[in-house]
């Protein structure tokens, strides 16, 4: 734990701990998925060269990333945020009425995001990879591959949604802490 500075209410100033939650590989994982991900919007349309090889990108990088969710740091293993249906429900009714609890690593619906965007990704790659190879110039690929990248924008817009969402309900920036790693230490009786 590393010690940070925080405002009271009386404009004082107080310590208040944080936690290494996010290690540099989850960090670049996550941030060069961005990059490509975008990349390959942007080279879509004119199937050009780069948009393969960000494809191929994307897939190694899953491909580690997976890896990792089972021999990573506690936060980054999927034993560590992958809940049941159940609990990932639940987890939603709580956020919808603002009770949702906070924990220090992937809440349950964010648990869920990762891995139903893991695999729409790996759907995606292959995909592009059958287009280009065994299925080349075969349109109904073309089509479930240009499906799948629309259902993978779709799945961003509600991971930025859930990021702010959460972000507001428990006050700390998700955002940031995806750049740095820290998060702000547990809080005594609260669910992480």
């Amino acid at each position: 734990m590393s010690s940070t500075f925080a405002e009271t209410e009386a404009g004082g100033v107080q310590p208040s701990a944080t936690v290494r939650v996010w290690d540099p590989f989850v960090r670049m994982f996550h941030w060069s998925l961005v990059a490509f991900y975008a990349i390959a919007w942007a080279t879509a349309e004119n199937f050009t060269r780069a948009h393969v090889w960000v494809g191929y990108g994307i897939a190694a990088l899953l491909a580690f990333r997976v890896v990792w969710g089972f021999v990573g740091p506690r936060h980054a293993r999927f034993s560590d945020f992958v809940r049941s249906p159940r609990d990932t429900f639940a987890y939603l009714r709580a956020m919808g009425v603002g009770r949702s609890p906070r924990f220090i690593g992937h809440n349950p619906a964010g648990g869920a995001m990762i891995v139903v965007m893991i695999a729409a990704l790996a759907a995606t790659g292959l995909t592009g990879w059958l287009m280009v190879g065994p299925l080349w110039g075969r349109e109904w690929i073309e089509e479930i591959h240009k499906l799948l990248a629309d259902a993978t924008l779709v799945l961003v817009g509600l991971h930025l949604t859930g990021v702010l969402v959460s972000s507001i309900a428990h006050g700390e920036n998700l955002v940031r802490a995806m750049i740095t790693g820290q998060k702000r230490a547990g809080e005594p009786g609260r669910k992480m």
